[in-house]
């Protein structure tokens, strides 16, 4: 069966429930095998899915997981990888973005995953190329890798994503992850709570289909999924709570919290983890936290993408 999967990513609002339930199966299959071969040989396959395509990095923003996972991901498809260093381009000599990518594009690249501090701008270089354009985080607009690997991540562990209930915990205003797994959730089915400061809630928050909720105390108890955001000094202009320490009070997920929750309940965050202000360090290590298993699930789930954005035969099937 072919697949109609669309030639860019650049958000998940757009993407239909059943293009998410296409790429979640194929990333199911890209894992399994993955992990007989280690199981087997100790390394992981390379497929020669996409041979003689090229895939370009190109990020504007520092990344470990993110640009880590794609290449590792092109790599194993057996395409080649081009990492664009930004500090070592023409871009330090005034180059424009549009005449950045069309010279990439120029030299063979079949996709470009792109991270940049601008909201919207992975939808300008997709305008100006033919290739394949990826979303790898653009300003606080949206992640929609990052939320398809927590949505096989939720999934793999709980066994649907119907009906299940998640709080996406902290810095909803300035998380462009928050946004693309709200999206991703409510079109799945699953019952999404925010919670935060009122001054980290986008008043838009409601339109997004989600609850909002202020105390996360009352929450916690019902919950399938506590998915704790980290907060992005970075990103803030002015100061949107009095202390880090009252932060971490109110809405840090402290051991005493965990308890609160459910035993079947995960726990889950994007990373890099701030511990000790958003989520205490024993936490993350605790048997619910789920937190390298989405790192590990991004090559899976990437492998999909790209397999799926380059049109590979058969694409849906298994």
């Amino acid at each position: 069966m072919a697949s109609d999967f669309p030639r860019h990513l650049l958000d998940v609002e757009s993407l239909r429930r059943d293009q998410i339930d296409e790429l979640l199966g194929l990333s199911a299959r890209f894992k399994r095998e993955r992990a007989s071969a280690r199981a087997g040989k100790g390394r992981a396959p390379r497929h020669e899915l996409l041979p003689g395509r090229i895939v370009v990095t190109l990020f504007f923003e520092a990344s470990t997981r993110t640009r880590s996972s794609f290449e590792v991901a092109a790599h194993a498809l057996g395409a080649d990888v081009l990492s664009f260093q930004k500090d070592a381009s023409s871009v330090t000599k005034g180059e424009s973005l549009q005449d950045t990518v069309r010279n990439l594009e120029a030299i063979g690249a079949d996709v470009l995953v792109v991270r940049h501090p601008a909201a919207g701008a992975p939808r300008a270089v997709a305008r100006a190329v033919r290739a394949s354009v990826v979303n790898a985080g653009d300003g606080t607009h949206e992640h929609p890798t990052q939320a398809l690997l927590d949505l096989y991540t939720m999934r793999e562990r709980l066994g649907r994503l119907e009906g299940l209930r998640v709080a996406i915990v902290g810095d909803v205003l300035h998380s462009r992850v928050a946004r693309s797994l709200s999206f991703g959730l409510v079109k799945m089915g699953a019952d999404v709570t925010l919670i935060g400061p009122p001054t980290l809630i986008p008043p838009d928050a409601p339109a997004w289909g989600v609850q909002v909720s202020y105390d996360i105390d009352s929450i916690l108890p019902k919950l399938d999924v506590c998915y704790v955001l980290r907060v992005q000094r970075e990103r803030q202009r002015l100061e949107y709570f009095p202390s880090v320490r009252e932060y971490s009070r109110l809405f840090g997920l402290t051991r005493e919290r965990v308890e609160a929750l459910p035993a079947s309940a995960i726990v889950m965050h994007p990373g890099p983890m701030n511990r000790g202000v958003e989520i205490d360090s024993d936490v993350a290590d605790l048997p619910g936290s789920v937190i390298e298993e989405q790192v590990t699930n991004g090559i899976a789930v990437r492998m999909s993408l790209l397999y799926l954005l380059l049109g590979g035969a058969g694409a849906g099937d298994g």
